[in-house]
């Protein structure tokens, strides 16, 4: 194999599903030893293009070569034979399985008419050793970090003899100081000559990681570019088409009154110990606070605490002087809280109903929507139609399954309900996790407009530079306290990150 011959290379992939050209004749070439990004807003087909390489779809048109033979990868077994191994975004793993169990699934080692455990579990500790993966064999899957899981991932594909690597958004799951290890670990991947496929739409990732980058939109290629010879601006306007603004647009706040006021609000969790601790915080009208930390120390569970999916020990949530705490979703919500949840598939819709049904998922018992006990379709369709046209949500049709609609219009979905609410209190958690640069745009200026308009918003992100960006006050926290408050503009990622560890330096005494 000549030393130009790619690992793999795409000729003219076409994928067609009813109704959309997901894969429009993509070519891409990715060379040993290098990583390669692929870059595009969510639904622009990258998904899709390595679900071709990793044999769970076929290509309409078009042919695939790996080093430089053509072959037809009819199956995940066939990738897997060919070197191929995918890491996917949403992991494969068994909960109460040890990693080991985990990592040979399928492939297991005989010894006889057993399974030959003790060598599996050395061949995992020498993987993880070679590549500094830090795996530990033996623990079970429900007892390690969301970080660890991904590297057992990434063992799995090494244990059975991948040389290519896909990855499919790595970093969306991970804290901070995950995504610096898991940088760590591609670059020792690619020195020990393995080469990757990164499915990213994290600029600052790519410029940081990748040697090359592809850049699709609406299933076509629109570039591809070496990374060192270009910038995030540059970027960001071959993915979605248009000039983008990294820099939130804002004027100044002007709070009023407090409209959240939560104080020493005490919580256990199952096993009995304290997810919130004697936590304290207050949100007024006119402003976005931003909550930061890292993920585990109370965040989900003050959510749930302030929407009602969580019972309290004791302390006060006020809701413009009204006690709320231990109430029902629905008393808190119709008290004028609106939830934009974290996990959009668990708590924000329902994915089998259609994107109607999806919008009226908290009013649908109400007039309009209902009468004489029975629901009103006709106000329901007018209802979707106005807010799928207010908030841009690209469907097919307001009958669309929710399941079928990109994880950008998924959300826009949900914030176009929750904003039509008109509530006092916006509760946005993780708002654009997963989303492209365009999406999150249109997210953050939603907030903005309604912190414009006067109403409370309360913003929980693991990205700082959303946190600093959106945010009017930043509160920290820590093991289920908030810890301190700074303002965004008097602080920087250093010192945030330092209070998000735990450290008690107050302000002033932190020295760049």
């Amino acid at each position: 194999m000549g030393a130009a011959t790619p690992v793999v290379e795409l000729k003219q992939i076409t994928k067609r599903f009813p109704g959309i050209v997901a894969n429009d004749a993509i070519s891409l070439q990715l060379r040993k030893g290098e990583i390669h990004a692929l870059l595009g807003e969510n639904g622009a087909g990258k998904s899709t293009l390595m679900n071709i390489v990793f044999g769970l779809y076929q290509p309409d048109e078009g042919s695939i070569e790996v080093n430089g033979k053509p072959v037809i990868i009819d199956s995940p077994n066939k990738a897997i034979d060919l070197g191929i191994g995918m890491v996917h975004q949403h992991f494969k793993l068994v909960q109460p399985f040890t990693v080991t169990e985990n990592i040979i699934l399928g492939s297991e080692p005989r010894k006889g008419l057993n399974i030959n455990y003790k060598k599996a579990a050395a061949e995992v500790q020498r993987l993880s050793e070679q590549y500094g993966l830090k795996v530990n064999p033996h623990a079970k899957i429900h007892d390690i970090s969301v970080g660890m899981q991904q590297r057992v991932e990434i063992v799995k594909t090494l244990y059975r003899g991948a040389d290519i690597l896909i990855f499919d958004e790595p970093t969306a799951v991970l804290t901070p100081q995950e995504i610096k290890e898991l940088m760590v670990i591609m670059k020792k991947l690619v020195a020990e000559g393995k080469s990757i496929i990164l499915i990213t739409h994290k600029l600052k990732e790519i410029m940081e990681i990748s040697d090359t980058v592809t850049i699709i939109r609406r299933g076509k290629v629109i570039d591809s570019v070496i990374t060192s010879e270009t910038n995030p601006n540059e970027l960001a306007e071959k993915m979605v088409g248009r000039n983008v603004t990294f820099k939130v647009d804002k004027k100044l706040a002007t709070p009023g009154n407090n409209v959240l006021e939560v104080s020493k609000l005490t919580a256990k969790n199952k096993e009995g110990i304290s997810v919130l601790n004697e936590l304290n915080l207050n949100v007024r009208a006119g402003e976005i606070v931003g909550i930061a930390g890292v993920d585990g120390n109370g965040q989900s569970e003050l959510i749930e605490a302030l929407t009602g999916l969580r019972k309290v020990d004791s302390g006060s949530i006020r809701l413009e002087g009204k006690e709320l705490s231990n109430h029902s979703p629905r008393h808190i919500s119709e008290s004028g809280v609106a939830h934009i949840p974290e996990d959009r598939h668990k708590h924000g819709l329902v994915l089998d109903f259609s994107v109607s049904e999806n919008i009226v998922l908290e009013s649908y018992y109400k007039a309009p929507y209902t009468r004489r006990g029975f629901l009103n379709f006709d106000a329901i369709k007018k209802q979707a139609k106005r807010l799928v046209e207010a908030f841009d949500v690209r469907t097919p049709s307001i009958e669309t399954k929710a399941r079928s609609l990109s994880g950008g219009n998924q959300q826009k979905a949900i914030i176009a309900r929750e904003i039509d609410k008109n509530p006092e209190l916006l509760i946005a958690a993780q708002p654009t996790r997963g989303l492209d640069v365009g999406a999150i745009e249109f997210v953050q200026k939603q907030l903005i407009a309604q912190r414009d308009q006067g109403k409370a918003v309360l913003l929980i992100s693991f990205e700082l530079d959303e946190i600093i960006n959106v945010s009017d006050r930043i509160a920290v926290i820590y093991e289920g306290q908030i810890v301190g408050e700074v303002l965004p503009e008097e602080t920087n990622d250093r010192e945030l990150g330092l209070m998000m560890a735990g450290s008690t330096q107050k302000r002033g005494t932190v020295h760049e």
